[in-house]
């Protein structure tokens, strides 16, 4: 509901695509998303990355284990929801274990070189998983898709488009029933793709690109932070992806795909993708719906239609915000190490409001 314009509580919401790490990273990070979100899909590209039940169901242990209890001393409510990282090897016994765990909430597509942490990815999806997309189809299991070819051919910015046509399409044509989410969407034509496809289809789409198009990588020089895969786009998408977000279609739903990077490995020639949000993250979307005035449509963006699709319940409890300029910090302590968060310096007319 929408106490008045300066205030706005909603359901508490869920991240459906979220970066944790491990270790100290994780530790560091992982009370920036509990302080806001009640539960989270978290994504599986560790070194080596989570291809096992067993790997996941350890993973998710320390991440329960890297809950800070509160100031009441009370270890916050957070339900870490695990994923598999699918390879050309991945097995279809090991999704019939991974269904019958109930820890298992999906198996995540990476195009092999697509992004961080991708190398062990997939090089052809239809000819080397085929069996196994059989049992994730039969099982409603969903497939998390990034999105992008890789063919050095395909320029940067149309590479999602291009996966539109030579991935997703004859994939769909194979596998009708099989769920699919199209993670961090960027383009126009990846919004009318999911919009308009016949089956369980649906899409995250993240907070930076709603706020920003590709402009924000290069205001005053090269500005790395801003750097993320899949890339910002031009500001036509920008705008088919907020109208998306905020239009209350049950297909669109967020997805932070915060990714952590400390600062030097951010700054250097060869500079790793992934914009940290997790600290700010409602107030980034809140400052996003209310740009096009749609505040009363940021409850089933953010905490209904993601659960909706996995088959889950929203959350019982709240979330407030309130209207207030709130400055994102310059830096982040991240173990022994810093991170720089997404908008750094700027301030936000946003805030989640003490609890």
């Amino acid at each position: 509901m929408i106490d008045s314009i300066a205030h706005l509580t909603i359901r508490r919401p869920d991240d459906w695509h979220l970066h944790l790490r491990d270790a100290d990273v994780l530790r560091a990070v992982l009370p920036d998303t509990v302080s806001q979100f009640a539960r989270a899909i978290i994504m599986p590209n560790l070194q080596p990355p989570i291809t096992t039940t067993e790997q996941a169901r350890a993973y998710r242990e320390r991440i329960l284990a890297a809950l800070a209890p509160g100031e009441a001393g009370r270890v916050p409510a957070f339900e870490p929801l695990m994923t598999l990282y699918l390879t050309d090897h991945t097995q279809a016994d090991e999704i019939r274990v991974a269904q019958t765990s109930g820890l298992i909430y999906g198996v995540k597509l990476y195009p092999a070189g697509a992004t961080t942490h991708s190398a062990a990815g997939v090089t052809d999806l239809l000819g080397r998983c085929a069996s196994v997309l059989e049992v994730m189809q039969a099982l409603e299991m969903p497939l998390l898709v990034h999105g992008e070819v890789t063919d050095p051919q395909v320029d940067l910015f149309d590479r999602e488009a291009v996966f539109i046509d030579r991935v997703m399409i004859p994939l769909r044509r194979a596998y009708p029933a099989l769920k699919v989410v199209f993670e961090h969407l960027t383009t126009r034509e990846g919004v009318q793709y999911v919009r308009d496809a016949q089956g369980p289809v649906a899409a995250t789409i993240t907070a930076h690109h709603l706020l920003y198009n590709r402009n924000a990588l290069f205001q005053g020089g090269l500005r790395p932070h801003w750097y993320c895969l899949p890339v910002l786009k031009r500001e036509v998408h920008r705008q088919a992806l907020l109208e998306a977000a905020s239009s209350g279609h049950s297909r669109f739903f967020l997805g932070t795909d915060s990714a952590p990077h400390p600062r030097g490995a951010k700054e250097q020639d060869c500079g790793c993708a992934g914009c940290y949000t997790a600290r700010h993250a409602m107030a980034l979307y809140a400052t996003a719906f209310d740009s096009v005035g749609r505040l009363d449509q940021l409850e089933a963006f953010a905490s209904l239609n993601g659960p909706a699709f996995y088959g889950l319940s929203p959350n019982s409890d709240m979330l407030s915000l309130e209207r207030v300029d709130d400055l994102v910090p310059q830096q982040l302590a991240m173990g022994s190490d810093v991170l720089v968060p997404l908008a750094a310096g700027t301030s936000l007319p946003w805030r989640i409001c003490a609890a």
